[in-house]
Order: structure tokens, then C-alpha cells, then sequence
């Protein structure tokens, strides 16, 4: 087969591919890829879950665990209430939820999996300071799940590693000739900067504005949210990589744009009646 023929096939398949691979982000509808399915993502996660639980040290705080999963329940109510009333389908439909508390003081995070395996570490209790703003990070987490965040970058991986398999081949192998010369994987480090850094500050931004409004439909006050990214640049120092190095948003840019959310969120997603 010529180059040609080869290029209009794969052409084809790839648009083929592509057209039947587009969906949307809830609420804000932006334009997702998603070439890999949700149910085995989901699959995967519960399994590593189960592998944290064994091997991480589990707060015997009963107390703060508590108050993790009653946030959680909440959110996870008004999630679901909110797609039914405005009769679309509920994206955490399939979610088998799940919370547990990290003993460690010296990690300042929180993360949710695909399909709503939840963990809190106890070095971001220091940040959150009190329910409201914990609520806040565990919407903000609860957000990637919900907007199928790890679908999307799964596919988005899969399409790159795709396409510069296609182009290595079609270059006659030149470009695994320049990762030999230079000892380095040259063309993932400008995918990296270039394509899926940005793309994961995007995600970041939009996990942001949903887990207001998930903690909004909660009955959350989200004012706490701008405070939270305050403490935490404090308690960063300054420390954090320039913003085209990171795959979140600096500081800065995301206090800004909470600071211009909050009032119409605050009007347009009031805390939902569970009916």
C-alpha cells in the first residue's frame, strides 16, 4: 500500500472515530473526546482503591470521617436531584461512592476516582479549617469524576500515542531517531507542555466552577472557596511551578476567577430541594 492510500485510510478511520467519540461536559458543555469507556476506567479504580486502603495508614477520626461522608451524601443527593429536574441524565447514575480519611499530615490533598472513590488527607483539614470549606474541596474533586475528567485525559493519551506512532511511521522512524540523539522522550515533552498540560488546566478551571456549584446546590457556603486558595498559597510559599510548567492554574488566575463566579452561582444554583 502507498503512502497515499495509507494516509486516507487512517484519515478516515481516525474522523470516523473521532465523530463517534464526542460528547459534552455537563453543565458547561464544553466539548469532550472520550475513546475510552467510562465502565472500565471505573473498573480499574475501585480495584486501586482497594490496594489505598490496604497500604495507606486510615484515620481512626471517626468524628472528621463522619463529616466527610455526610458532605458527601449531600453532594451526592443534590447531584442527582439537580440532573432530574432538569431532565438530563445523571452523569454519577453508575458511581459507587465511597469515603475514606488518609492519616497524613504532611499531604495537603483530596482526590476523587473515576466512578466516586473519595479521599481526604488530613493535612488538608489544616487548609479546609471548617465544613464549608471542606465541602468546597470535596465538590472541586467530586467535579473531575463527574465531568468524566480521567475518560477524557485516558482518551486524549490514547489519541496522541495514536498519532505519533502514525507519524514515526510515515517519517521513515525519524522521530524515535531524535529521542535516541537526544536520550529523551522529546516529542512527549512538548505534548506534555504544549497539548496536555493546558488541557489539564482547563480541566482544573472547570472542576473548579462545577464544585462550586455542586457545593452551592448543597447548601455550601461557596465564599469559602476563595479563602481556601488563600490559606493554601500561604501555605505554599510561593512555591508552585510557573503556570506553563503545572497542570493547574496559578493562584492568581484562580482566585480571580472564583471572585467572578461566586454571585451568579450563588443565584443561578441554590440549594436544591431533595424531593
Amino acid at each position: 500500500m502507498n503512502r497515499r492510500k495509507f494516509l486516507s485510510y487512517v484519515g478516515c478511520s481516525c474522523c470516523g472515530l473521532l465523530l463517534n467519540s464526542c460528547a459534552t461536559a455537563p453543565i458547561t458543555e464544553r466539548k469532550q473526546l472520550k475513546l475510552v469507556p467510562e465502565s472500565k476506567l471505573n473498573a480499574q479504580a475501585a480495584k486501586i482503591f482497594e490496594k489505598i486502603k490496604r497500604k495507606e495508614k486510615l484515620s481512626k477520626d471517626t468524628e472528621k470521617l463522619q463529616e466527610i461522608i455526610n458532605i458527601g451524601n449531600k453532594m451526592e443527593e443534590s447531584i442527582a436531584q439537580y440532573f432530574y429536574n432538569v431532565k438530563l441524565d445523571d452523569p454519577t447514575a453508575n458511581f459507587e461512592w465511597e469515603y475514606i480519611l488518609i492519616e497524613n499530615k504532611k499531604v495537603r490533598n483530596a482526590w476523587c476516582m473515576p466512578g466516586g472513590k473519595i479521599a481526604v488527607y488530613t493535612g488538608i483539614l489544616d487548609v479546609t479549617k471548617n465544613t464549608h470549606g471542606l465541602a468546597a474541596v470535596m465538590g472541586h474533586e467530586i467535579a473531575h469524576a463527574v465531568a468524566k475528567h480521567s475518560v477524557e485525559r485516558a482518551s486524549r493519551s490514547t489519541l496522541i500515542n495514536t498519532g505519533t506512532q502514525i507519524v514515526d511511521i510515515l517519517s521513515g522512524g525519524k522521530l524515535s531517531q531524535v529521542n535516541r540523539t537526544t536520550g529523551m522522550n522529546t516529542v512527549g515533552l512538548l505534548t506534555q507542555l504544549g497539548i496536555m498540560n493546558p488541557f489539564n488546566r482547563k480541566q482544573e478551571s472547570e472542576a473548579d466552577y462545577l464544585g462550586m456549584i455542586f457545593s452551592s446546590l448543597s447548601g455550601y457556603d461557596i465564599t469559602e472557596t476563595e479563602k481556601i486558595w488563600i490559606r493554601m498559597g500561604e501555605y505554599n510559599k510561593g512555591k508552585t511551578p510557573p503556570e506553563f510548567m503545572s497542570t493547574h492554574p496559578s493562584a492568581e488566575n484562580r482566585i480571580k476567577k472564583i471572585r467572578e463566579w461566586t454571585n451568579d452561582i450563588i443565584m443561578q444554583y441554590p440549594p436544591i430541594k431533595i424531593s
